[in-house]
């Protein structure tokens, strides 16, 4: 948010976070659900405190959160998610752009289905969505002065569509496999 690049510290604390998140996210869920402060409520509130705090600053953000404000110009039930739940898409979406490895994206799916966070568009309340109307929402993330242009690579509005779509697909492609119980493909 400063205009530098990350930090070598910044990147160690998004590794503690997301190995902290993985690690006790599930366990965070379960007890919040019966309003109950475990452990794991607390290390997940640490870990999100100092992502959104230190690693805010200091990582860049990048297209997560640019596609979480795409997903603004959109009219309809999208409005009624969380912030944190089109995140959680945009951050599926930018594993894409980044050309992670299945096994890293299906990781991320399979976590975030396992706290009913969204993974599909229709979760996200656009399965309905147009190519016009994917089209604005990757405009709007590629707009001058969004945290997208972070990245290590230009992205462009048609990236983001593409992206969006694949990250679509690969969800449905884990839930297909849930469903007929070959999860072993996913088992990362």
């Amino acid at each position: 948010m400063a205009g530098g690049r990350p930090t070598l510290a910044a990147g160690a604390i998004a590794e503690k976070c997301e190995k902290v998140l993985f690690d006790y996210s599930l366990l965070a869920y379960e007890s919040v659900k019966e309003s109950i402060v475990s452990p794991a409520v607390e290390a997940v509130i640490e870990a999100n405190t100092l992502l959104s705090g230190i690693g805010f600053e200091s990582g860049g953000l990048a297209a997560a959160h640019a596609i979480h404000n795409g997903f603004t110009v959109m009219e309809g039930d999208i409005h009624h998610l969380t912030h944190g739940e089109k995140v959680a898409y945009g951050t599926l979406t930018q594993l894409v752009l980044e050309n992670r490895p299945k096994e890293e994206i299906f990781r991320y799916i399979k976590l975030y289905h396992s706290l009913n966070l969204p993974i599909t568009l229709e979760d996200i309340k656009l399965a309905d969505a147009s190519s016009d109307d994917l089209r604005r929402i990757g405009e709007a993330a590629v707009k001058e002065g969004e945290t997208i242009h972070n990245m290590p690579f230009t992205v462009t509005a048609d990236d983001v569509v593409q992206a969006l779509l694949a990250a679509d697909r690969y969800a449905k492609a884990f839930k297909q496999s849930e469903k007929q119980n070959r999860l072993p493909l996913f088992n990362c």
